[in-house]
């Protein structure tokens, strides 16, 4: 007799058991079929889609749900929430079924491109008091330095809001905080996605010297001529060579004017004494013309604005 009773209370447990795993899956079913992005799915898909089929593939309809979307619910690439780190899902439809894609995250994409960019270009080396730069904690206790944190600020503004936007020419003394200051405007972009390639000039002529034997100059130039927003650090601190100067320098900032691509610079050199540096040739050959045309493509892309203060290096 109590065996009797105690199969029964068994089967009575397991029945409630399903009852209640019942109850959670029609909740959960519930809850997934109010999210908008499946709403907006099955009804933009609705003559394709039937009952049957959503009832089939509830468990990736469910899946989907569970997932953050757009790095909308993930803190850090490192921190990522998803299944698969740096791959957010998309709905899809595969004959009678809903199923999912998985594609790389915005974060992902900026971190494998940058990674592709350093791989590429060694000359792409940021310090790493740069690589934390931020405008809220940029000096500005003069004139000139409000002056350039406003334009700073109101250009990344216009680069953000995906408007026609002009660089900045930072001119000043050593050590005043151009390179920062770049930075800033780099790390301020890269919150709303947008890929900065910030290059140090004197070390990237010499590298793109090096890249006529290993044959990736072309890939190199290319790079550095279509990045989203591209920053030449310290321009007239290299050596510059004619070949440098018209065959490489000329060709990017030529595809950037064209394309109205931001660009900015950081130079100790005013505009008048970087076209005298750009003037004169290795040989001791003096080149106005071919120096001209660089500075007048420098200075549509670019507004210069003077950066003054003490020397942070010293």
């Amino acid at each position: 007799m109590n065996a009797a009773l105690e199969r029964i209370n068994e089967t009575l447990g397991k029945l409630a058991n399903r009852g209640q795993l019942n109850e959670r899956y029609k909740k959960l079913e519930e809850e997934t079929m109010k999210n908008p992005d499946i709403i907006h799915f099955l009804n933009e898909n609705s003559s394709r889609i039937t009952e049957d089929m959503i009832k089939r593939s509830m468990g990736k309809l469910y899946e989907y749900t569970t997932q953050s979307k757009e790095c909308s619910g993930c803190p850090s690439l490192e921190k990522c929430v998803n299944m698969m780190e740096g791959y957010h899902p998309h709905l899809v439809l595969k004959g009678n079924y809903i199923d999912l894609n998985y594609d790389r995250c915005p974060r992902k994409v900026l971190t494998d491109e940058k990674r592709k960019r350093e791989d590429l270009i060694q000359s792409l080396y940021v310090p790493k008091d740069i690589l934390s730069a931020s405008l809220s904690e940029f000096d500005f206790n003069s004139g000139e330095r409000m002056d350039a944190f406003e334009k700073a600020m109101e250009t990344v503004e216009k680069i953000t809001a995906g408007k026609k936007a002009k660089g900045l020419y930072l001119f000043g003394k050593f050590g005043v905080g151009k390179t920062y200051l770049l930075g800033a405007i780099a790390n301020e972009l890269a919150k709303e996605r947008i890929s900065s390639l910030l290059v140090y000039v004197p070390d990237f002529m010499r590298e793109i010297k090096n890249a006529i034997s290993d044959n990736t100059l072309s890939e190199k130039v290319d790079l550095v001529k279509k990045a989203p927003v591209l920053m030449l650090d310290d321009m007239g601190a290299e050596t510059m060579s004619s070949w440098g100067r018209d065959e490489v320098l000329g060709p990017v900032l030529q595809f950037r004017m064209l394309e109205d691509l931001p660009t900015f610079f950081t130079s100790n050199f005013d505009f008048a004494s970087l076209k005298n540096h750009l003037t004169v040739s290795q040989r001791g050959e003096i080149e106005e013309v071919k120096a001209a045309r660089i500075m007048e493509r420098i200075k549509y892309l670019a507004d210069p604005v003077l950066l003054d203060g003490i020397n942070r290096r010293s």
